[in-house]
């Protein structure tokens, strides 16, 4: 059996993203859909809305795709996800399957953009560079840490965020064959630091044969954050981690 094909229409209302997918949900497309939705989350739009009413679903189970998708970005960057879905029995579907209680289903784009429009969102300040694959952009990314944070007032924290830049670069240097893009992201009390790169093997802590732990970098990363994580991306994925004032070196 051939694998299915999920069509993905992407469009922009008033900073909501909103996806009209189209073809058919099941096994083969799973990843394709679930990678798209985490995708447009992490462009960082106020909402990612589905249009689910072309999306054919022979089994009721699988539309825990986008309780997967919500749950890769629940801590960052907590975009959430909506569902449009014209067809009640589809909608009872979704709800018996408790994936609207973490993604919502509305009967109607209209409802569904309002909902997303009225939530009260706080300032985020965000930046970005991409990098170039050499050592040193492990210096880079430290400078830029530096000179962002300085500007958004979150000094504090510039020696911890630093030390995480500096493990996830290296580990795009020294794991891949791709070039790091560097985002930094302050929202409230908290800074985010996050490194895309080209390769789909998720970061993961190394442990020994005796299952003691090593002290790998992703060791010290999550010993000093308060929480971090590896979210799957189209074209490989996101490495990041979230600290916080208890964090500070």
């Amino acid at each position: 059996m051939g694998e299915s094909i999920v069509l993905i229409d992407a469009d922009r209302r008033q900073d909501v993203a909103v996806l009209t997918i189209t073809g058919v949900l099941d096994g083969t497309s799973y990843r394709t859909l679930r990678d798209a939705v985490i995708k447009s989350a992490l462009e960082e739009p106020r909402a990612v809305i589905v249009d689910v009413n072309n999306l054919a679903v022979p089994f009721a189970s699988a539309y825990v795709v986008f309780t997967s998708a919500r749950w890769h970005v629940s801590t960052w960057p907590d975009v959430p996800i909506l569902l449009v879905c014209e067809d009640r029995q589809s909608r009872r579907e979704i709800t018996a399957g408790g994936v609207a209680r973490y993604v919502p289903v509305y009967p109607a784009l209209e409802s569904a953009l309002a909902a997303a429009l009225h939530q009260t969102l706080d300032a985020r300040r965000r930046a970005k560079r991409p990098l170039p694959a050499r050592a040193t952009s492990v210096g880079v990314a430290r400078a830029l840490i530096n000179e962002w944070l300085t500007a958004w007032g979150q000094n504090d924290l510039i020696p911890v965020a630093g030390t995480v830049a500096t493990v996830f670069v290296e580990n795009v240097l020294d794991h891949t064959d791709s070039a790091p893009v560097l985002i930094v992201e302050t929202y409230r009390d908290t800074v985010t630091v996050a490194v895309e790169d080209g390769s789909p093997v998720p970061a993961e802590r190394l442990e020994t044969a005796h299952g003691a732990e090593m002290l790998s970098g992703l060791s010290i990363v999550s010993a000093l954050c308060r929480a971090w994580g590896s979210t799957p991306t189209p074209s490989g994925k996101t490495v990041w981690a979230l600290v916080g004032l208890e964090n500070r070196l």
